[in-house]
């Protein structure tokens, strides 16, 4: 439409593009069958599509639910859908309850994962192609970037994506600091 910007997802104009060798740890109970691998090896077969939540704010709550409908959508396409919870495995699995144990779910107590994604506000849906870009990012919580988020994610992966916002979605709000 003319005189109208189309509102977006930040795109890196160079794709912010994290170490390989970045560690992600898999909250699981065993720690055998789920070691902490490096983020290179998580995406050797499947895309990433997570969404970054801080536990101790309440902007994190307020889009928990959301944020695991959207991740439900893309259940069964080429993209692992995960959390990161920036707390101990003890805190994240309190915070998720039940959904510790239906999603990839990785802890990022030190913030390495959030600094490493270039992430300043918490909450956060990024896309991680397999080749190690991110694409696409939405920090905070706007229903158009994050419908731009994941309708990158169905691009990529040949995938309808959901709709945002659905009814029950929260109203818009700016998040929180990534880093304290």
């Amino acid at each position: 439409m003319l005189g109208k910007e189309p509102v977006c997802a930040t795109v890196y104009v160079v794709a912010v593009i994290p170490s390989p060798n970045l560690i992600l740890s898999p909250l699981a109970l065993d720690t055998k069958a789920h070691p902490a691998r490096a983020l290179g090896e998580w995406l050797t077969t499947f895309h990433l599509a997570t969404v970054v939540l801080d536990p101790y704010t309440n902007e994190s709550s307020w889009i928990l639910n959301t944020a695991v409908r959207i991740l439900r959508s893309f259940g069964d396409s080429a993209t692992r859908t995960s959390l990161i919870v920036t707390a101990t495995a003890k805190e994240t699995r309190s915070f998720l309850g039940p959904l510790a144990n239906e999603f990839l779910v990785f802890t990022d107590l030190e913030r390495a994962t959030v600094k490493a994604f270039e992430l300043t506000t918490l909450p956060a849906f990024a896309f991680i192609r397999s080749d190690g870009t991110i694409p696409a990012v939405a920090q905070g919580w706007n229903a158009l970037e994050w419908r731009s988020v994941a309708q990158t994610i169905a691009d990529t992966t040949a995938w309808t994506a959901p709709l945002i916002p659905a009814t029950g979605d929260p109203v818009s709000f700016s998040g929180t600091p990534a880093l304290g």
